[in-house]
């Protein structure tokens, strides 16, 4: 493990990314005081199917929606005066 103060550090930052990327940690020191720790962050691999049997989908999940929703949905917006889109029922404030 390699102790730097924290101006030496300043001065080589991306070297020092690089070393802590490639698994090496590394000290910073305030008036020789250990004060920070660069650490490589571990990443865990993914595991496929990692959530089997904790997510459930339902059957009708893509079925086409219902008339009623489907007319809610296309009534929810109304064409503004200045040619944009907004909710309707909104007000201007």
């Amino acid at each position: 493990m390699q102790t730097l103060n924290i101006h030496e550090a300043k001065n080589q930052l991306s070297r020092l990314v690089e070393a802590v990327a490639s698994g090496e940690e590394i000290v910073i020191a305030r008036a020789g005081v250990p004060s920070a720790r660069l650490a490589p962050i571990e990443r865990k691999a993914r595991r496929f199917g990692g959530l089997k049997g904790k997510i459930r989908i339902a059957d009708d999940f893509d079925y086409p929606l219902p008339e009623d929703v489907v007319a809610a949905w296309a009534g929810a917006f109304e064409p503004s005066p200045s040619g944009g889109s907004e909710r309707s029922g909104s007000t201007p404030q």
